[in-house]
């Protein structure tokens, strides 16, 4: 218990010795540590008759820095102890003497860890003789941490491994025996210390914690030839600007990489890629919010809307650019004006307001079915383009066929197909069901008589009859005042 409380004051005392200052020996150097520790004996290792109790380790070593990760190093130490029996035990003497090359791979300022490795011997004496003494050929490891406080003085925390080689077979380990302890560590012989590493000896430099790699004068101190704040040697742009800001290098920096100093740039989050004038400001030439530069369609009109590389859009396929387009929902493969409304959505909205209906004449239904055909389907969303912007109106849709087959047959498949029309229409446009009757008329009402194939056509068709005509001569009368307004020259005695 003793050893183990002297070797943590040791420990707290290096540790306490430690500080901002602490710096290792430079140059080759020797040095010479006092050792103080604990043996830890192997339980299958008995001498005279039985297991050694653990006790104190006391020793030293004494070695040679070549290099700031190799060394040579002699290490010694002795344990007194005894057998760990019931009965009398016998005192026991444990000598140990090496001789290890030292590896400290990491190297620092404050030391570093190490690992070493050589061979020695070891022996057991019995201290009131009587037995004959047990010689042991070791090889030895060991690893731990040297901390230097200054270029004199340091600490080693060490944890060895004595390996008992048979001396017959030297790859069969006979026993362990572990010694881990510290010791204060004394150099001697070391070059003298230029703590910044300036070029001028400690004792002469007036400026001792110059940043290594600055250039410095004669009393150690370091020169700014370019007035930046950056030390000559350490200043990889020697000639910056008045003003600009610079990085730790002493380069001037461009945040934004629009080729403008940080400093200088009036504009200091330009996007990357936009053009720039002198003052790192980006510009705009058709004011679509896509820099220039960025702008991949820097020719867009006034008043389109732009993608992220300021290229116009045209959502439904109209080529109306989207901003211009005053029927943005167009329906794919409509033709449409210079203001992207579909021409013929407005016709059928004329047929609309003119007669109080729409007459298509060319819905096609499978065979002897009430399935539209595929063909059908862009008129008939011509039409529900239409009714979409006259939700208030009541509308019939009536369906008609010409003669062929028998009365009934005609009735029945044409309740059927105006039925299918409705459905369509009010899936596809969200329209109001209660909106609309569906009725079927048969061969009831032809336009014109069923003499000839083209008079057959004209009778099977679809009708959008306005119920609520009121809506409608509203509608008119409000358009015709506007036509009548906007064709009214303008007043100019006001």
């Amino acid at each position: 218990m003793r050893a183990r409380l002297g070797l943590a004051n040791l420990v707290l005392l290096a540790l306490c010795c430690a500080g901002p200052s602490a710096a290792e020996p430079l140059g080759k150097y020797g040095y010479v540590i006092p050792f103080g520790g604990y043996t830890v004996f192997d339980g299958d290792l008995r001498y005279p008759r039985a297991h050694l109790v653990d006790g104190a380790n006391f020793g030293g070593r004494l070695g040679w820095q070549f290099k700031p990760w190799l060394g040579l190093e002699g290490a010694a130490g002795f344990t007194a102890t005894k057998e760990d029996t019931s009965g009398t035990p016998v005192d026991v003497d444990f000598f140990h003497y090496s001789g290890n090359f030292v590896f400290t791979p990491y190297a620092g300022r404050r030391g570093g860890p190490f690992v070493s490795l050589g061979f020695g011997q070891s022996q057991l004496k019995a201290a009131s003789g009587g037995t004959a003494e047990l010689k042991q050929g070791n090889l030895e490891a060991a690893a731990g941490l040297n901390l230097w406080f200054n270029d004199m003085l340091g600490a080693r925390l060490e944890a060895r491994d004595l390996l008992w080689l048979n001396s017959e077979e030297l790859t069969n380990v006979e026993a362990h025996t572990f010694i881990l302890g510290a010791g204060l560590a004394v150099a001697f012989g070391g070059t003298p210390r230029d703590t910044d590493g300036d070029g001028v000896p400690d004792r002469k430099d007036k400026c001792p914690a110059t940043p290594r790699g600055a250039t410095v004068d004669a009393t150690g101190c370091p020169t700014d030839s370019d007035g930046d704040g950056v030390f000559d040697g350490l200043d990889q742009c020697a000639n910056t600007p008045k003003g600009a800001t610079i990085d730790a290098k002493g380069c001037p920096s461009d945040a934004d990489g629009d080729g403008v100093y940080d400093g200088l740039d009036q504009c200091a989050d330009t996007p990357k890629g936009a053009t720039v004038d002198a003052k790192g400001c980006p510009g705009d030439a058709d004011n679509d919010k896509v820099l220039d530069g960025i702008d991949q369609c820097p020719g867009t009109p006034a008043g389109a809307t732009v993608d992220d590389k300021g290229c116009p859009k045209d959502s439904d396929g109209d080529g109306v650019m989207d901003g211009l387009d005053k029927c943005p929902d167009t329906f794919a493969g409509l033709k449409v004006d210079k203001d992207g409304c579909p021409i013929e959505v407005m016709e059928r909205e004329t047929e609309l307001l003119d007669t109080g209906m729409i007459r298509l004449q060319d819905v096609n239904f499978v065979t002897a079915k009430a399935d539209l055909l595929p063909e059908s389907l862009p008129r008939l969303d011509i039409v529900g383009q239409v009714l979409t912007k006259w939700q208030e109106l009541k509308i019939e849709i009536g369906g008609h066929a010409d003669h062929r087959g028998s009365t009934k047959y005609n009735q029945t498949l044409s309740e059927a197909r105006v039925q299918s029309v409705l459905n369509y229409l009010v899936q596809k446009f969200s329209l109001k069901p209660e909106q609309f009757t569906a009725k079927g008329y048969g061969e009831s009402r032809p336009l014109v008589p069923n003499t000839s194939d083209l008079n057959m056509a004209k009778n099977r068709r679809v009708e959008f009859v306005v119920l609520n005509k009121d809506v409608l001569k509203k509608e008119v009368e409000r358009r015709r005042m506007l036509e009548k307004s906007e064709a009214a020259p303008a007043d100019t005695t006001k």
